[in-house]
């Protein structure tokens, strides 16, 4: 699969056609955009900012949780709280105790932090549909606005009661929904194929600085003020973040107001053979093709274990590991700073393997993919079993969540691999997220 740099292997059929089509069939080489203050760089750095926005709104809640909730209700209820022994060295500041607490169980604290998944499932596969229809600029952009606006709110929603609150972290997740779809239409048009996973991994890196940041700030704010700040600020943060987006961003090369003559032929040269001029959408095709099913279950298996972190890992901090809110914040963020750092790496790894190596698009996601898989799983089973080594737990859970930074460059932008571009025309954009069928005149080059 790997070959010297210097080498230039004819393309065969199949799949290495595909990997190894020249980017570009005229006067516009491959390195011929240049990537400072380019759009297309531009675009990605915008996006990035639009998730770092998007995964503090959405985790903020697992800190502020921690705060909202009378310890004593918490206590009376887990057989497994006092399995661990106190630390925590004891906090020397006057803490605010202005915010409110509420008698919650830890069955209704589930129920909080699990009802926004109910509004995030609604969305996803609609988002892909309704971005065609008005454009993923637009779709992404309120989509984080409605979620900021929404989290605003979050305060009078606790003070309404838990009904209350689990319908408005609902409508927080319908918000978010559409934000990966929409952004995957948007790369479908933007991005070139040797640049695919450095950008796109650029653009959901945000997610994982947006937790490394929300975690620990979420602390520090209930700690210093009260928990309802911890929404307000990052409600505000989000409505400044969508007139940036709006005001910056467009959904294709050809519509952008400053991208320049050279990087907009550069990208729609590049994107000309993965265009389709498929007004429909092939829905019996879809079914029946095994990558994107392989896409679909790695998907599940990957965020069965991601969001399950991402949602309880504080709670398991301050109720297992015993730490304090201020601690609690920093060392849940850990696992996630380091995988954003191997979200970075693994992009540039992943295009410089299918540029400069010529190694195939099929090896690449697929080795990147088991690193990102195989990895976090034997690290996470293993924390199962080490008791109450603080400092080995939170090793284990950091080196397991920064192993599927990996997966960023693997199944995780697969899609775009097996999906055709815009056509540029609105003829050509009606197919935009289709993904790519069993069709003799489309190339699987995934999963």
């Amino acid at each position: 699969m790997m070959r010297s740099p210097g080498r230039d292997p004819a393309p065969s059929d199949g799949e290495e056609a595909s990997d190894s089509t020249p980017l570009l069939q005229g006067a516009w080489p491959a390195e011929g955009a240049p990537v400072c203050c380019s759009a297309r760089y531009n675009l990605a750095v915008l996006a990035f900012f639009g998730f770092f926005v998007l995964y503090a709104l959405r985790v903020n809640l697992s800190v502020a949780l921690v705060d909202m909730v009378d310890s004593n209700t918490t206590s009376a209820d887990n057989v497994t709280s006092k399995e661990c022994a106190e630390h925590s060295a004891p906090v020397k500041i006057l803490r605010s105790q202005t915010g409110k607490r509420y008698q919650w169980d830890a069955e209704t604290q589930g129920w909080i932090l699990g009802s926004f998944f109910y509004g995030y499932i609604v969305t996803q596969v609609p988002g892909g549909y309704i971005a065609r229809k008005v454009g993923g600029k637009r779709l992404l952009g309120f989509g984080i606005l409605g979620t900021a606006v929404f989290t605003l709110f979050t305060p009078i929603a606790a003070d309404f009661g838990v009904g209350a609150l689990v319908v408005l972290r609902a409508l927080e997740g319908l918000g978010e929904g559409v934000t990966f779809p929409a952004m995957h239409a948007m790369w479908s048009s933007w991005a070139p194929p040797l640049e695919r996973s450095k950008l796109l991994s650029i653009s959901y890196a945000g997610a994982q600085l947006g937790t490394v940041v929300s975690l620990p700030l979420s602390g520090i704010i209930c700690l210093y003020m009260n928990w309802t700040y911890v929404f307000y600020l990052f409600g505000i943060v989000g409505i400044i973040w969508f007139i940036l987006w709006i005001s910056l961003v467009s959904d294709t090369p050809e519509t952008h107001m400053r991208i320049s003559q050279y990087e907009k032929e550069y990208i729609l040269s590049s994107l000309r053979n993965q265009l389709s001029s498929q007004k429909s959408v092939p829905w019996v095709p879809m079914l029946k093709s095994l990558p994107l099913w392989a896409i679909v279950v790695a998907h599940f298996s990957y965020n069965w274990t991601f969001y399950t972190l991402l949602t309880l890992l504080p709670t398991y901090m301050k109720e297992i590991l015993r730490f304090n809110i201020q601690e609690n914040g920093f060392l849940s963020a850990l696992p996630y700073l380091g995988c954003w750092l191997c979200m970075i790496l693994s992009g540039q790894a992943a295009d410089n393997l299918r540029a400069k190596w010529n190694v195939s698009t099929v090896c690449v996601r697929r080795v990147f993919t088991l690193i990102g898989m195989i990895g976090p799983a034997v690290f996470l089973v293993a924390a199962g079993f080490i008791g109450c080594d603080y400092s080995l737990a939170v090793a284990f859970l950091t080196i397991s969540t920064a192993l599927g930074g990996f997966c960023s460059s693997g199944f995780s932008i697969n899609h775009l691999d097996i999906a055709p571009s815009w056509n540029g025309n609105s003829e050509g954009r009606d197919c935009l997220p289709l993904l790519r069928a069993h069709h003799d005149s489309w190339h699987i080059v995934g999963i």
